[in-house]
């Protein structure tokens, strides 16, 4: 199957400014992401984490439940319902602390449409409109975590490096296993001076 190439900037509305000065609070304590990534924070995270836009550009959802499995230090949970506040966001990671980390960047924030959950992704027990990811495990593993989470009709969206295409061949049988296929691959670079590849893998549950 061949897949459109999508290259196009992402439009993003909202300010992040203190969203920023939130984070990098937290990350001051924490080490949430290197202090090495901190000089790159909007470009390589928030930017990143805002891909989902080139998803919602081309696919309807059924609902506004999005479920984020290990959310870690809020990424992309925050930065989306930032960005979508008609959405409802759930961030899900098993690490309490960063777990209590994401939830004063909420308070601080006043974001009413995220709600956090300190639960591994096997516990949950509720299904999602859509479930997203980002740099958790490879594609057959968070599959077979992610997909059991998402409702008839819904999606699941990986976010993957460049070798992403390495992993399809692996979660083919994980896919298959839950009645779900790969539709599309959206493509899209980070606005660095470096090249930097980036996909979303849209799984749909059928």
């Amino acid at each position: 199957m061949r897949y459109r190439k999508n290259m196009s900037k992402i439009v993003i509305k909202s300010d992040f400014k203190e969203y920023i000065k939130v984070f990098l609070e937290e990350n001051s304590k924490l080490n949430l992401i290197s202090k090495n990534d901190e000089k790159f924070l909007f470009e390589k995270h928030i930017y990143d984490s805002l891909s989902i836009g080139l998803f919602f550009k081309k696919y309807s959802l059924g609902g506004s439940n999005v479920l984020d499995i290990g959310c870690g230090g809020g990424f992309p949970c925050v930065p989306i319902a930032i960005e979508y506040k008609n959405l409802n966001i759930t961030g899900a990671d098993s690490i309490r602390k960063k777990i209590n980390s994401v939830q004063i960047m909420k308070e601080k924030l006043d974001l009413t449409n995220l709600e956090l959950l300190c639960q591994r992704a096997e516990s949950i027990n509720k299904n999602y409109d859509l479930v997203v990811s980002r740099a958790v495990a490879e594609l057959a593993k968070i599959s077979d975590l992610a997909l059991p989470l998402v409702k008839k009709d819904g999606y699941f969206v990986a976010y993957k490096s460049k070798k992403a295409l390495e992993e399809l061949k692996k979660a083919e049988p994980i896919l298959k296993k839950y009645n779900s296929k790969v539709v599309d691959i959206i493509e899209y670079t980070l606005p660095l001076d470096e090249i930097y590849e980036r996909n979303l893998i849209v799984i749909k549950k059928n």
